[in-house]
């Protein structure tokens, strides 16, 4: 006899379609169960859908955006997979934070690059490979028009907070 799950049953991580390396980690991070925004917005990207996704702070947007895209980009390529832009310094650690944490099961080489850090030594660690490089639009830009930035590999973009880099200017 089999059962049919309640429409009102949570569902797991691992029934958004997320793989074994992603699934250890969550587990290892204490993640139960997702939330709404995760809920409906994984399984898009996953897809490989355009999503917009619009939460209160404290959902699990990052989360919603990180988890699939680090299961869909390729890794260990000579420049980025993923492109994440993000208004502020401080939101760029946290999301390179969690990238790192995600995906240290899958080895994932993530780099936040925003202003008042070193050029030089973002340049080292571009040079070196990166998968993820999560940053502040006016830096992001002073790589690319350097050529030290290369987006010819880029699969996935993300725009963080786009409405207050908007506001921003």
């Amino acid at each position: 006899m089999t059962t049919t799950p309640s429409p009102d049953a949570p569902r797991t991580f691992s029934d958004l379609g997320l793989g074994a390396d992603l699934l250890k980690a969550l587990d290892g991070l204490g993640y139960e169960e997702p939330t709404p925004i995760q809920d409906l917005g994984i399984p898009h990207v996953l897809a490989g859908s355009d999503v917009l996704g619009l939460a209160a702070t404290g959902t699990g947007k990052t989360a919603a955006f990180t988890l699939p895209m680090l299961e869909r980009i390729t890794k260990g390529g000579p420049a980025p997979s993923a492109l994440i832009l993000v208004p502020t310094r401080e939101l760029a650690v946290q999301v390179a934070q969690a990238a790192h944490r995600y995906g240290r099961e899958m080895a994932v080489k993530v780099l936040p690059i925003y202003g008042g850090q070193s050029f030089g030594q973002q340049l080292r660690v571009l040079r070196r490979g990166v998968d993820v490089v999560v940053a502040t639009p006016g830096r992001a830009l002073d790589h690319i028009r350097r050529g030290t930035l290369d987006l010819v590999t880029v699969e996935m973009l993300v725009l963080d907070e786009a409405d207050e880099m908007l506001d921003m200017g």
